[in-house]
């Protein structure tokens, strides 16, 4: 005989046991239980959560009215300013999924992705007219409609030279009803969200996110993170950014308050945290490096405790270090866009009270254990396919496991397959693992550079090198930086009777590149190769190393 509870009927799945899991939820209770508490903050305005929840319905009703159906995306291009945080809820409520596009990217990468993303609607901030406008005339897509935020804290961007759409993003909202009857979704694994990783190898690819994983991401964050109910958030990560790591709705879930920040400026981060007791942010090691090397007249007095999450490069523990005597904790994070943000962290264990502060930024510094939402982390051997030895040694393959693993690549199924080959997901990052059982990332199998928290492919790089007539071979790798963790450092072989000065190789990139890509460093010498010819990358970074 079978178990008493092998029998399933009248055990199945019904609305009063089962609700598909959305991160909207969030914004429904907490405007129910704190419709008065302050919900975001930016310059002089503050909105309460009832505003922001009636703002949300309004600027959901508007986009069904503009024509929204369900499973199309809406682009947006925005500083972490309200209509950004709005966004995060009002497009899943009208049952759109939200793509939320790096403002950094080059005219072309836009092109591409508003043609691969099918965007419907698109909301752009007007500082980003121009590139905005180069893009539209490249794209296939041109029938979406434009929404421009109009922004008094942005640079003048007065004009009808900088104005796309034929409403500005106050007037889209007003025209909507705030008694529209939004609904949650019908399924926890439908589309909320399309992000586009930074091109590792050619074009970016679209990652999709589903209500569930965003869901999970902002519970597991909570206890990840051991934050209380009501913090004050200083959003300095781009939400533009794996949803800005998901905090929107990880605050909304605890009634917090969200500082909105346009600029990542060290003075103007200062001024908030003080401004405002800020008790938790989020941000790149470059910000952790901005708050050290602040001026005297930068710098505000803190008035509590403020912890940070970090991710990206891993920041060296002397800056780890000079952050925790500002009075800032820091927690260090490992995530990609494919996994929704952060689902490693390092998790602190009270033996390690009694360590130094050197020993202490030395630990803080490793990427760590799972988050409470992450189902299985292993480094496995890339000869062997076994776990490596917990011995601070062995290199493996960081792989991961879990609900907040992305749904896949748009359009993309081969790559798809092969990111979940083994069914686990494969990162590409090569990490030891410690005795104590906690992951520490060495190197990239991909060569990947993170710069200021943004990922830089050395294969995209070096192709645009490699297009200038007197280069004969480019290789480029990182090389550690105290304020922007990595930077690309290009090793650059001409070809023979050819020569170039840097600062042409480098008007030469600018022509090509974004920003935040250029290199930062170039030398000219002899490649070191094997003997069929391969680069060999492993020197080249070495030297990078102690440059």
């Amino acid at each position: 005989m079978g178990s008493a509870l092998s029998a399933t009927e009248g055990l199945e799945k019904n609305p009063a046991n089962y609700v598909p899991l959305s991160p909207i939820s969030f914004l429904v209770r907490t405007k129910d239980i704190f419709p008065y508490r302050t919900s975001v903050i930016y310059g002089d305005k503050k909105y309460t959560w009832a505003e922001t929840y009636e703002r949300c319905v309004r600027f959901a009703s508007a986009l069904k009215k503009a024509g929204l159906k369900k499973g199309e995306v809406v682009s947006i291009l925005s500083p972490n300013i309200p209509p950004m945080f709005e966004a995060h809820f009002a497009v899943a409520m009208a049952g759109g999924v939200l793509n939320t596009i790096n403002m950094r990217l080059e005219h072309d990468t836009l092109a591409y992705i508003f043609d691969h993303a099918e965007t419907k609607i698109l909301i752009v901030d007007r500082q980003f007219s121009l590139p905005v406008k180069q893009a539209l005339n490249e794209c296939e897509n041109k029938s979406f409609k434009i929404i421009d935020i109009v922004d008094e804290m942005a640079p003048e961007v007065s004009g009808e030279d900088n104005k796309l759409g034929d409403i500005d993003y106050e007037s889209f909202v007003a025209s909507g009803d705030a008694d529209f009857d939004w609904q949650m979704p019908d399924d926890e694994w439908d589309s909320l969200a399309l992000n586009y990783t930074s091109g590792t190898s050619g074009r970016p690819k679209g990652v999709v996110y589903h209500h569930r994983g965003a869901y999970l991401m902002a519970m597991g964050t909570i206890p990840g993170w051991n934050i209380q109910n009501h913090p004050t958030y200083l959003y300095v990560v781009p939400m533009f950014h794996c949803n800005g790591w998901g905090h929107a709705w990880t605050m909304t879930a605890l009634a917090g308050t969200i500082v909105c920040l346009r600029y990542v400026d060290p003075g103007d981060i200062y001024t908030a945290l003080s401004k405002n007791k800020v008790t938790h942010f989020g941000g790149a090691p470059i910000v952790l490096s901005m708050l050290i090397n602040a001026t005297d007249e930068q710098r505000k007095p803190l008035h509590n405790k403020v912890h940070a999450m970090t991710a990206g490069a891993p920041p060296p523990a002397a800056v780890i270090e000079k952050v925790q005597k500002l009075g800032i904790d820091i927690t260090q994070v490992y995530g990609l866009t494919e996994t929704f943000g952060h689902v490693l962290e390092c998790v602190w264990q009270d033996q390690w009270d009694g360590l130094n502060f050197t020993d202490q930024a030395a630990i803080k510094a490793q990427q760590g254990v799972v988050f409470p939402m992450m189902e299985g982390m292993r480094i496995v051997n890339l000869e062997t396919g076994e776990p490596v030895a917990r011995d601070g040694e062995e290199l493996g393959e960081i792989q991961l496991r879990g609900n907040t693993v992305m749904k896949g690549y748009l359009k993309a199924p081969d790559a798809t397959a092969e990111a979940f080959k083994d069914g686990w997901f494969h990162s590409g990052d090569l990490a030891v693992m410690h005795p104590s059982g906690y992951a520490e990332i060495r190197d990239r199998l991909k060569d990947i550079i993170i710069s200021g928290g943004e990922n830089i492919s050395s294969v995209e790089v070096e192709g645009v090198l490699f297009k200038h007539p007197a280069v004969s071979l480019a290789a480029v790798v990182a090389r550690p930086d105290e304020k922007w963790g990595e930077t690309p450092c290009a090793f650059i072989e001409l070809k023979e009777g050819e020569d170039v000065t840097e600062d042409e190789l480098l008007k030469f990139c600018r022509e090509h590149l974004a920003g935040f890509q250029m290199p930062k460093t170039i030398l000219f010498e002899d490649l070191p190769k094997t003997a069929t010819g391969k680069i060999q990358k492993f020197k080249l970074r070495e030297k990078a190393r102690h440059l």
